[in-house]
This record gives C-alpha cells, structure tokens and sequence, in this order.
C-alpha cells in the first residue's frame, strides 16, 4: 500500500470513529436531556435564618407554639402557650418582685409580616365576654378579617371568633361542655379550624376529646354535618394503643389533628397516631387513604397538612413532629416524592414541628411545640428534579 493510500484509509478510520463518538454523544445527551425533563420534579424550600425579625424591647419569649396561619395580607399568625410551658428561670422579670430584666411570656396571638418579618401585633387571653382556652389550639385566618382559635385543655369545648387585631366576635361552643363526638351542641378538644369559604363552612377537626370532624357555620356556629374514620358514625370507645401490625382500626384515634379542605371538594385527614391520612368529600363520604410512617409510634406521624399555592394545589406539605420531617408529597396520588428537615435546634432543624401553613408565594411556615418554641419561615425555591428522598435540613445554598 503507498504511503498515499495508508494515509488515506487512516484518516477515512479516524474520521469514522469521530463521527461515531459525535453521534454517541448525542446520543447521550438526548437521552440525559429525555431523562431530566422526565424525572419527579416537587417544589424545593430553603430555611430563612433571619425570619422572623426580633421584637423589639418587649423581651418577650414564646410557649408552646401550637398554630400558625396567613392572611390574604401574608400576614403570618402564630399561637403559643406561653407562661404555662416556659420555664421559671425564663420568667424571671415576670416575677414578683422581679428577678431580672428578662423575661416576660409574650401575649398568646403574635403577628409577622410574611415578606419583611417584621412584628406587626400582638394579643389574646382571657377577657370579657369569653372563654379563653384552658390550652389553646391553632389559628386560622380567613379573608373578612377574623381569625378562629381552638383548644384542647380538659375543659376546652369552644371555639372562639376574632378580628385580626383580637376583637372578640363570637364564641361557639362553651368550655365544661363535656361533649362526646355525636353531640352537636358543643365540641371536645379541638385541634384546629380549617376553611371553606365558598360555602361558609369551617371544618374542625373536633379531635383531642372527640374523634370526628364536625363541620359548621362559620357565621352562627351550628354544626351541619360530622364524622368518623371511613365516614363512619364516631364511635368515643378507648381503642387502645396504635400497633402498627394490627389491623387498621375503623375510627380515629386522639388527635383528629387537621381535616384540610381543598378547592376541588376533598378533605383530608390528620389522623395523627394511626400514622394516616383520609381523604372525604365534603359530605364525609370515604374516598382514599394513605399511611405515613406506619412505624412511627407515640405521637404518630400526621400532624398537619397545607397545600401548595398553585390553583390546582398539586402538592401537599405534612409536617411530622415525630420524625422531624416535612414531606413534599403528590395530592392526587399521596406519595412522598421528598421531605426536609431533621431533628435539630438549629434554623431548619426541627424539634416537634406541630403546624404548617403557606403564604401566597408559596413559602411554607412552621411552628414546634414541646421544647422546641419556634415559628421558621422556608422560602419557596421552584420547582426542582428529585435527586434524594430525605434532603435533610435545606439550608441556603445561594442558588
């Protein structure tokens, strides 16, 4: 072969093994590009370290954190406990004579702005005309102005009405009612108050006492309509511990924690320590169900539910106090696609996460209970492919 041809036919070679490369590549490239656009995607958070700003020169601290709740304003409304669950040592100015310059329980209801962080007000307790709560439970806002506030103390059987600003409008219900889950006088326990507004309607999940979701008038009070588990008339029998081996039990156990209405006409369920979510129509007919952490014991896994801002609310956010996690999960299907958090003081750790709530950019809001005393603000990052399961505490990363 002349050196004119062997040259020839090495690069007619190597030209065929570019050309073989390049159209491997491509190859590649298509089909990693076919695979992003096909993979899970859910929406992403990263804690705000910052948020919410201090009070100032009130050296306030907060109880128990027990509810949270925006406005059409963002305005992010919290609940706490306070002197009740702070210890001595932390209420020492409050003392008489005091001990020291701090530190005072702050009033039971606080308000932030969502965007800023900034303290707006601050108030509640008892006074005239109502029964506070022995152990108040959740807040929840609604677009006229008024906030509903439950509670699960012994004797709690109420639920009380405000404006925005802690004018007292109605109470529903009495303390010392003594009410079992087909009662529709008054409530037992209640863990929280959720809306429709639509239909006037607020769903309470009559739950720490009782074992139903009653629902009523968000004007008068009157209780329409209730339910148990599988839409089944409450049974008040002590059904014993939750063992997850054991076949599902046919009522909810104590809490019934949240009944979140969506705008498509479901209802879903915190059935907290039976590690559940049941999902109704709004007549309290059993459509579907969904175990969370079925292992989980104590205090269970399902605490409490909000959905994403989107008009279709394709993604619901549950907290989980006892794992320490929030899970990014589908609505219609009710799998986990991720979570964030971990057990942890620090920002974006958890202890007790007990209440979640979102504002109108999508940002989600949590409160702890116990020792954990903390109201946390997660800014809403978009929409991101899945790349794990357990993403643990999403600090910002500054993408």
């Amino acid at each position: 072969m002349t050196g004119t041809r062997r040259n020839y036919v090495i690069g007619a070679t190597f030209l065929t093994v570019f050309a073989g490369l390049a159209i491997g590549q491509s190859v590649i490239e298509r089909a990693a590009a076919a695979q992003a656009k096909s993979a899970v995607q859910a929406p992403y958070f990263e804690v705000d370290p910052t948020w919410p700003k201090p009070v100032p020169d009130k050296h306030w601290l907060y109880g128990n954190v027990i509810g949270v709740g925006v406005d059409t304003k963002d305005h992010v409304y919290i609940i706490h406990r306070g002197a009740a669950t702070l210890d001595r040592k932390e209420l020492y100015a409050a003392q008489n004579p005091p001990m020291s310059e701090c530190c005072f329980a702050a009033p039971p209801v606080m308000v932030f702005d969502g965007p800023t962080g900034n303290f707006v007000t601050a108030w509640g307790g008892p006074g005239q005309g109502y029964e506070w709560p022995d152990s108040n439970h959740g807040i929840t806002p609604d677009s006229k102005g008024n906030v509903f506030i439950g509670g699960n103390g012994g004797n709690d059987g109420q639920i009380l009405k405000f404006t925005q600003d802690g004018k007292f409008v109605k109470q529903f219900g009495f303390a010392y009612a003594g009410a079992g889950s087909n009662d529709t006088f008054a409530f037992k326990q209640v863990a929280k108050i959720s809306l429709d507004e639509k239909a006037n309607e607020a769903y309470v999940a009559d739950g720490y006492g009782n074992k139903r979701v009653a629902v009523i008038d968000m004007d008068s009070g009157k209780i329409k309509r209730y339910w148990g588990a599988y839409g089944n008339k409450p049974d008040d029998t002590n059904m014993g511990r939750y063992n997850p081996d054991a076949p599902l039990i046919q009522q909810f156990r104590n809490p019934v924690h949240c009944a979140e209405p969506s705008n498509d006409g479901f209802v879903y369920v915190c059935d907290r320590v039976n590690d559940r979510i049941q999902v109704f129509t709004k007549e309290g007919k059993f459509v579907k169900e969904q175990r969370i952490k079925p292992k989980t014991l104590g205090d269970g896994a399902v605490w409490d539910i909000a959905f994403s801002k989107d008009a279709q609310q394709k993604y619901i956010y549950l907290a989980d106090g006892s794992n320490e996690k929030v899970y990014v999960m589908d609505r219609q299907s009710l799998e986990i696609l991720t979570s964030f958090g971990d057990g942890s003081r620090q920002p974006g750790g958890f202890y007790a996460v007990h209440s979640i709530a979102t504002d109108s950019k999508g940002n989600i809001y949590t409160t702890e209970t116990y020792e954990g005393k903390r109201l946390q603000k997660f800014v809403y990052k978009g929409l991101r492919p899945v790349t794990k399961m357990d993403q643990g505490i999403v600090f910002p990363t500054g993408r």
